[in-house]
């Protein structure tokens, strides 16, 4: 009976997954995914004959608590770094697992558990310390820029080195308490060096790299302690979380992972000062209402700006407003448009724009050019022509989109401060450019009012 049901929830979780790839099958796949993996904790703990519920059911209303309130009391934008931060515990819960099941069975431990126990203390550990560093860069505890390191590759190789030499001598040691220790130590100095090169542009990537990281870690604490589902659904969660960071690459038009996270060498102060900069006018909504009143076709790029100003409500209202006026209206949403894969459909979705108005890259890119507006709110690096001209530029070789082919381009953003690349950006100096300065929310609210008066 109980094998039956750890396969009915495999199967659940499975479905779940799939209703999740869909914005309309999401909220469904959701609770599917959720509800498989409750029943599979549910049968676990009956399975193991636990006689003393105490500390369980207290550390489950604790977590449980504590992750309410703070998802509660989150703003939406921040939703992209609670996710690092949460997908990191995952690591640091198959860690403890790992550690438990050593010191339980070291005495009689075979040689495929202490395998499994070292990867799933290097996964785990790589995969907390790294989330945790994508926390803080996107938390703004400190700069969120690329870094560059002419030695990164070598000092990374220098350091797995160690972990594995580490993961042997722990396998074969009965007392490896301080080998143990100096596992702890370098794993994390690898987790933490992994990121910390990579901007926050880049960020996308990452968070769908870790993911494959909790999926495999998981399968670790699934083979540890013998089970199956665990070992399954972490599989499962690994796979689909390497798919979705290969799909983000070729979005990237990168031909590896590596060389989606790589930063270009580039002095960036140098380059913006080759950018010519003439005088630019600070326009306002009003003129902006001018120009959409007229357009007959009109393609929203909504950036991180767009989550920061938590816009998206009035931006859908402005959207249906220019529907109503008899204009054309699409989404162009860009993979690196946010700060964790689908960011800005999880955006748009919420706020109820319609699926069909949202249009990837590829589909919507050759358009522009019939485009009488190109709306930008909050957004930089993805309309940055930089990555195509210049050839040492952080973002050199990124696919962009081409607003700067509309016949006209309307861009809402606080200052002409440049995106995570530093890269300045000669969209704004376009003539064809209106710049409206101030947060997004308060100048589309101005635009959706004079659009309706």
């Amino acid at each position: 009976m109980i094998t039956i049901v750890y396969i009915l929830s495999l199967v659940l979780f499975v479905f779940g997954v799939n209703e999740i790839s869909s914005p309309k099958t999401s909220y469904r796949g959701n609770i599917l995914a959720m509800t498989a993996i409750l029943i599979s904790i549910m049968i676990t703990l009956f399975d193991r004959k636990i006689h003393d519920f105490s500390f369980i059911i207290a550390s489950s209303f604790i977590g449980s608590t504590i992750s309410v309130v703070t998802v509660k009391k989150a703003k939406l934008s921040a939703v992209p770094q609670m996710v690092a931060f949460y997908n990191g515990l995952g690591g640091g819960a198959t860690v403890f697992v790992a550690v438990a099941e050593y010191y339980h069975m070291v005495t009689e431990l075979q040689f495929t558990i202490i395998i499994s126990i070292v990867l799933g203390l290097l996964i785990g550990i790589v995969l907390l310390t790294g989330s945790l560093v994508v926390y803080a860069k996107l938390q703004n505890f400190f700069k969120s820029a690329p870094a560059v390191f002419e030695i990164k590759h070598s000092f990374h190789l220098l350091l797995f080195t160690f972990c594995i030499i580490f993961c042997v001598i722990i396998s074969v040691s009965q007392t490896s308490g301080v080998y143990l220790m100096g596992f702890f130590v370098v794993s994390s100095a690898l987790g933490v060096l992994i990121v910390v090169p990579i901007g926050g542009a880049n960020m996308p990537v990452v968070t769908s790299l870790l993911i494959s990281y909790s999926g495999l870690a998981a399968a670790a604490s699934g083979f540890i302690v013998s089970n199956n589902i665990l070992f399954l659904s972490g599989t499962a969660i690994g796979v689909l979380g390497i798919i979705l960071t290969l799909i983000k690459c070729k979005a990237l038009y990168r031909s590896s992972i590596d060389g989606a996270l790589e930063t270009a060498k580039v002095n960036v102060l140098e380059d913006n000062k080759k950018i010519e900069k003439p005088r630019v006018i600070a326009y306002t909504p009003e003129d902006a209402v001018m120009i959409l009143d007229d357009a007959q076709s009109i393609i929203i790029i909504p950036g991180h700006g767009l989550a920061v100003a938590q816009a998206q409500y009035i931006l859908h209202t402005l959207e249906k407003a220019l529907i109503k006026k008899g204009a054309r209206v699409r989404y162009a949403i860009h993979p690196l448009a946010g700060r964790m894969p689908e960011h800005m459909n999880t955006l748009l979705t919420e706020a109820h724009v319609p699926h069909e108005l949202l249009f990837d890259l590829d589909t919507i890119n050759d358009d522009f050019q019939n485009t009488d507006v190109a709306l930008v709110v909050g957004a930089n690096d993805i309309i940055n022509r930089a990555a195509c001209t210049v050839k040492n530029c952080p973002l050199y070789d990124m696919q962009i989109l081409n607003a700067d082919k509309a016949r006209a381009v309307i861009v809402c953003k606080r200052s002409l401060k440049p995106g995570f690349s530093g890269m300045d950006n000669k969209l704004f100096y376009n003539p064809k450019t209106l710049m409206i300065f101030g947060d997004a929310k308060e100048s589309i609210t101005e635009m959706v009012k004079l659009l309706n008066t």
